[in-house]
């Protein structure tokens, strides 16, 4: 049971109604993530404005949802990390040993994404104050400056998701449990 409302399209506020009916569309039921968010309208356009942002960076859907994942199990939302493993089989088709070790936090067959990974927690760990080291792994790995503060902006998204849903403790909806 969630300690915070999850608004439907009925119960939310006229400013996110739209919203909520958009994302129904789009995913085919309404995630309880954006019915926690629709308590505060303007997080949820955030979350949304900032998630559609986050698309349009250089990384690629792969790399993207890497960081997400990462993210999510580092901030312990297990929501999140059920949503953007439904995503990264469904939509990326991601290699299923690529999802696992993201989910339980091992090394990365892939040394890219691998490098990516690390490098995400290097961001979390010590809020962008990474070490001389890491930055330059980072760039070894074949990322650019760019793609360094792309990390940046998908940790802020994974950030306003995760804590989000532990404040709230969103239960996962229907449709994402296969994938918690």
């Amino acid at each position: 049971m969630s300690r915070l409302t999850i608004q439907t399209i009925d119960t939310a506020a006229d400013e996110a109604k739209e919203r909520l009916s958009n994302a129904k569309k789009a995913n085919g039921f309404l995630p309880n993530l954006l019915g926690v968010l629709a308590n505060a309208p303007t997080a949820l356009e955030t979350y949304q404005t900032v998630g559609a942002i986050n698309a349009r960076t250089s990384l690629s859907g792969e790399e993207r949802e890497v960081i997400q994942i990462t993210a999510a199990k580092r901030n312990g939302c297990g929501f999140c990390v059920a949503g953007h493993t439904a995503l990264a089989r469904k939509k990326l088709a991601m290699p299923e040993e690529i999802i696992e070790a993201l989910r339980e936090t091992r090394a990365l067959s892939d040394p890219k994404l691998n490098a990516l990974a690390v490098f995400t927690l290097a961001v979390m760990e010590n809020r962008g104050q990474v070490a001389d080291d890491d930055l330059k792994a980072f760039f070894a790995a074949g990322y650019s400056q760019q793609a360094a503060l792309e990390v940046v902006l998908g940790v802020s998204l994974a950030t306003l998701c995760n804590y989000a849903n532990n404040l709230a403790q969103t239960p996962i909806n229907p449709e994402l449990q296969p994938f918690a």
